[in-house]
């Protein structure tokens, strides 16, 4: 289920503070030197640097 329209307007990357941008059921940091994608869980985006997955 895609989140609220004006959610990803405001959440950013908590390591970068780039934009983030959903791709399947995650979000995905779009800053250039980071990328880290954090987790949705229940449609809520879990934003916390240890969950996230790193970049392949």
């Amino acid at each position: 289920m895609p989140l609220e329209a004006g959610l990803l307007e405001i959440l950013a990357c908590p390591a970068c503070h780039a934009s983030l941008e959903e791709r399947d059921a995650e979000l995905v940091c779009t800053g250039q030197d980071c990328g880290l994608a954090y987790p949705v869980r229940d449609d809520i985006p879990v934003l916390l640097v240890d969950e996230a997955r790193r970049p392949e």
